[in-house]
């Protein structure tokens, strides 16, 4: 199952609604993450989004560009929401190819 929700949208509108669909623990989830520090994913993202706000908002569609910070953050909405897959740009896959690399061994 993928959950959609504008990237503006804080985290606490999208943690409600992942953990309170009916049977979600049973489900694999997907979160499409277009902003990753400053950068944006163009096929997820429109050229005029304001990282900045994405981030201040605390939105799920934004993950912290360092690697150990990214994959502190994987892991705990894993844990708490239940996210099994993140999508992520292909622009940024070089750079947190550590994040896949430790979250493997966990």
């Amino acid at each position: 199952m993928t959950s959609a929700q504008h990237h503006y949208a804080g985290r606490s509108r999208g943690d409600r609604s992942s953990s309170q669909r009916p049977g979600s623990r049973n489900v694999e989830l997907a979160l499409h993450v277009p902003v990753i520090g400053a950068a944006v994913a163009p096929f997820m993202a429109g050229p005029d989004t304001d990282t900045d706000a994405v981030r201040a908002a605390d939105s799920l569609a934004y993950l912290p560009s360092d690697p150990s910070a990214a994959a502190e953050e994987i892991q705990r909405r894993h844990e708490e929401i239940g996210f099994s897959y993140f999508v992520l740009g292909a622009d940024v896959a070089g750079a947190l190819a550590p994040v896949v690399a430790d979250l493997a061994g966990r």
